[in-house]
């Protein structure tokens, strides 16, 4: 039944039916079983004779790609609106689910659109008006009220790129530039790197402090010298070699 949780729900209605009993209304669905004003909702009944013949609109909010967007009461001879489609027959039984009248239907991708159709009443005096609804006519002395609501939409699984990704990315790509050269090869679409990879290559400090100084260190026993005590120590000046020659 259409009660006041279906009223304030904020998930939009999905599709719309007519059945004959409310004890063969489908899962999931809410049945506009009586009036806003507690009376039958029956949009068959006959004023003058008793009928066994029923018909109660009801509606799902099951999440599914298309939503109601729009709703049209319209005369049975009428053309039927563009993009509109007719609700013929009565979800339990196929047989027809009005008289005299037909309740035509607009449905829209749910991605497509910001608002759609959320909830819809019937009343049963006419001169009576609904808070934020829309009446799309009368049937049987009973308005047909229906409520436009937002569309929630479904966020991408996917989130959005971090800033503190893109520092940790920032911060690898600094560090490789500052080692050794990057060694990747592709091979078949699978990447490999060197057991050097992300080693700092630089030189040490205390070589680049003053170079006057490079002379005083000693590694692994080889001194340092500079390029003027190197030429001192081997100049040679090829004299026997000059003399031979002459």
């Amino acid at each position: 039944m259409s009660d006041m949780s279906s009223q304030m729900s904020t998930d939009p209605i999905s599709a719309i039916g007519v059945v004959t009993s409310l004890s063969k209304v489908t899962a999931g669905y809410y049945v506009v079983a009586q009036t806003t004003d507690g009376c039958d909702a029956d949009l068959w009944k006959d004023g003058l004779f008793k009928s066994k013949v029923t018909r109660y609109l009801c509606f799902t909010r099951k999440t599914g790609p298309d939503v109601v967007v729009d709703l049209k009461l319209i005369d049975i001879k009428d053309m039927l609106p563009e993009s509109f489609t007719p609700v013929h027959e009565t979800m339990d039984t196929k047989e027809a689910a009005m008289r005299k009248k037909r309740l035509c239907v607009k449905m829209s991708p749910r991605e497509a659109v910001k608002t759609a159709v959320h909830d819809i009443q019937i009343i049963a005096k006419s001169k009576y008006h609904l808070v934020n609804y829309t009446c799309i006519g009368e049937i049987n002395n009973m308005g047909i009220w229906y409520r436009m609501g937002d569309v929630p939409q479904h966020q991408s699984t996917q989130e959005p790129f971090s800033i503190a990704e893109s520092d940790a990315l920032c911060n690898t790509t600094s560090r490789r530039t500052m080692g050794r050269p990057h060694y990747e090869h592709q091979i078949s679409g699978i990447y490999t790197m060197t057991a050097l990879e992300d080693v700092p290559f630089v030189i040490s400090e205390k070589f680049c402090e003053n170079p006057t100084m490079m002379q005083q260190v000693n590694l692994m026993g080889i001194t340092i010298k500079s390029l003027a005590e190197i030429e001192e120590e081997f100049h040679y000046n090829f004299t026997t070699e000059r003399s031979i020659a002459l």
